[in-house]
């Protein structure tokens, strides 16, 4: 529905507090306002303007009413996503993908620690990421809603979230790159999941001096293919194109017109090194002399093309088309772009690309129509350093609107509308790509970094919302210490001026890219059948039913089968030695809808989380003689205390049931009552 039009003439707001007036009520006791307090009065309480009630208005989603939006937004340096409803802007989620996340259980001894491992790299084990730019799998353009993808812009790597359960299912480590900023964007089908480098350094990770940037540094976009029957990245069908050492930037697939190409943003095509030590310019007012950067166009089919015809070499186990054949073949051109670039944005039909340029005014609007025509009549002004072919910058655009200084990020609506973030002002400019023209700005609190749109990276926007992601929420939120909460802040687009509705503290990390789905292009699993090993999609070979319990001793290794239901787990008891190896299977045998249950163990850093039928095979060493209860974490039932048991670890060399095993503390001290003799009745409260 319209929201413009469920009123005529007359605002929301203005319509409530009418109806407050006619229905006004005196106030209670000593003034209070109890609950049939009239709306006028609790606006006058609360300070309240009409402006104020009307945004709420807006935003309000009573309980039990699902929101019409997802944002899938970056946690930063949380290395998480965070899953957020819109209009309400409630956290919904915080996914786990390359941290440990405690209330799912996620890197606390199940299966999430498998996933975690494989973004290790070699000796080095990760406890941390940058997350950035989350991205969504896409059917012909559009969002799907089976899978989200996300970089780590400080380790390299790449990880895959399946949207049916909203769990991290794989992280992928680039072998050859330090960095990546470019990342995680897809092509239209999701054939492709585009990482770009950030910072250049040598392929493969190994080492050379400094002062070989110019001849031993390079970037790198790599092409992860995604098996979507699968669910996960194919590693050994995916392949890399090498890149001149500028540091590349965003990265953005082309669609529609421009589908089969790949579109991706650089600065510091000064090369500078740094080396303020040595009385250097920093990088960053080395990085920041010329005024033009390059844009960087690839043809990614061609490239596939020249892949499977075996024009590649191979580096780390990848297969990478090399500077000289990207630019010998056709794969690689070069396009001026304003100084400082940063958003990298291909337009709803595809047939524009809009750069914004960091330390420029300008919002420019590449032409796919004109740039093509120019690479097919190889008409170029020229060539970079590495024999590149570059593009005339006139030639190559449609035009530029001039929006304010700072602009980064363009995101779309159905209108032929354009929403620019301007970081330096602080604003949002809306401009209209079709016809080149600035329509409005609002201010925003403050320094906005991304914006995102309903669906408005697609190929069909829907125009109701953007959001402006802030960097900085100075007086904007209650005090919290030095380190402030990042601002997202709802911005009703509908009407013929923008409207800021609500702001909503990110205090869990900077965000970066975000992405807004319909809601119900979301098919969520509300259980797993009982046993399933959520990481492999299959019935665990360990998975445990009722009835089915044990404990199983060979040597020093003790193999528990486990079941939880409401509300106990079976067995509560385990017995074992001091030494012992534990391969814990445990299953829950719930069906029903929310009935989660925990599982962690006293002092072995074991936290699970037991959603309906899901198994969990946990391996631990049993390293110290005690007593150490294990209990459900998750508030289950009316009985969730007494779902408990002991894990019971004896002295090396003590037999089970022997009393030598408690030694001299297991008698009562001194002036005690002795404990209740073990006849297995409970004792008398």
């Amino acid at each position: 529905m319209n929201k413009q039009h469920l009123l005529t003439g007359v605002s929301l707001a203005t319509a409530v507090i009418a109806v407050a007036f006619a229905c006004a009520k005196p106030k209670g006791p000593a003034g209070q306002l109890g609950a049939s307090a009239s709306v006028k009065e609790l606006m006058d309480k609360r300070k309240l303007t009409e402006a104020d009630v009307e945004a709420a208005l807006r935003t309000y989603t009573p309980g039990g009413r699902a929101d019409e939006y997802m944002i899938l937004a970056s946690g930063g340096q949380a290395g998480q996503i965070l899953a957020i409803g819109a209009p309400s802007m409630r956290l919904l989620k915080v996914i786990g993908v390359f941290t440990p996340e405690p209330w799912q259980g996620y890197g606390y001894g199940g299966g999430g620690n498998e996933i975690l491992a494989q973004g290790h790299q070699g000796d080095q084990k990760l406890g941390w990421a940058d997350v950035h730019h989350p991205n969504l799998s896409e059917t012909k353009g559009d969002y799907d809603g089976q899978f989200i993808f996300v970089n780590d812009k400080a380790n390299a790597r790449v990880a895959v979230v399946d949207l049916s359960d909203f769990a991290t299912k794989q992280i992928v480590v680039n072998p050859l790159v330090s960095s990546d900023h470019g990342g995680a964007f897809v092509t239209p089908n999701t054939e492709y999941v585009i990482e770009t480098s950030q910072y250049p350094a040598p392929l493969g990770r190994d080492y050379a001096p400094i002062e070989q940037y110019k001849e031993k540094y390079r970037g790198l976009a790599m092409f992860w293919k995604f098996d979507r029957a699968k669910g996960r990245i194919d590693q050994a069908a995916s392949w890399a194109i090498e890149l001149p050492p500028y540091t590349q930037d965003l990265a953005d697939a082309g669609k529609l017109d421009s589908d089969g190409f790949a579109f991706l943003n650089s600065f510091n095509t000064e090369m500078a090194i740094g080396g303020t030590l040595e009385g250097k310019p920093p990088i960053e007012s080395g990085a920041s002399q010329n005024d033009m950067d390059y844009l960087h166009v690839i043809d990614w089919r061609k490239a596939e093309k020249l892949v499977a015809d075996g024009k590649s070499t191979t580096i780390k186990g990848v297969k990478v088309i090399s500077l000289e054949t990207a630019a010998n073949e056709g794969i690689l051109h070069l396009i001026g772009e304003p100084k400082s670039p940063h958003g990298c944005d291909v337009t709803p039909d595809g047939k524009e690309i809009i750069v914004g340029g960091k330390l420029d005014t300008h919002a420019t609007s590449y032409s796919f129509e004109k740039i093509k025509k120019l690479i097919d009549g190889k008409q170029y002004s020229g060539k970079d350093a590495y024999g590149v072919p570059t593009l005339d910058f006139q030639q190559s655009i449609k035009g530029q609107v001039e929006i304010g200084l700072g602009p980064l990020h363009t995101v779309f609506d159905n209108k032929g509308n354009a929403y620019t973030s301007v970081f330096i002002e602080s604003a949002v400019a809306k401009w209209n790509y079709k016809d080149m023209k600035l329509l409005e700005k609002i201010p925003v609190h403050y320094n906005i970094g991304h914006i995102l749109s309903a669906e408005g990276d697609t190929v069909s926007p829907d125009g109701n919302y953007v959001v402006a992601m802030n960097k900085m929420s100075i007086d904007r939120f209650s005090p919290v210490g030095p380190l402030y909460p990042q601002d997202f802040q709802l911005i009703d687009i509908e009407g013929p001026k923008m409207r800021l509705l609500v702001d909503m503290p990110i205090g869990i990390g900077e965000p970066h890219y975000s992405q807004m789905i319909k809601m119900d292009k979301l098919k969520t699993r509300k259980v797993y059948p009982v046993g399933e090993n959520i990481y492999t999609g299959q019935k665990d070979p360990s998975a445990t039913l009722a009835g089915q319990e044990k404990i199983v001793r060979s040597g020093t290794t003790v193999d528990v089968y486990m079941t939880a239901i409401r509300s106990h787990f079976t067995p509560d008891r385990i017995d074992v030695e001091e030494g012992d190896t534990i391969n814990l299977h445990v299953t829950s045998l719930e069906q029903s809808e929310d009935q989660t249950h925990g599982l962690s163990f006293n002092l072995h850093n074991i936290d699970l989380s037991l959603e309906p039928g899901k198994h969990e095979n946990v391996t631990f060493v049993a390293s110290k003689a005690g007593v150490y209860p294990f209990y459900c974490t998750e508030f289950c039932s009316a009985l969730h205390l007494e779902m408990a048991g002991y894990l019971l670890v004896r002295p090396k060399g003590t037999p089970p049931g022997s009393a030598a095993a408690a030694g001299s503390a297991s008698a009562a001290p001194s002036g005690s009552a002795a404990p209740p003799a073990a006849s297995g009745a409970a004792p008398k409260k």
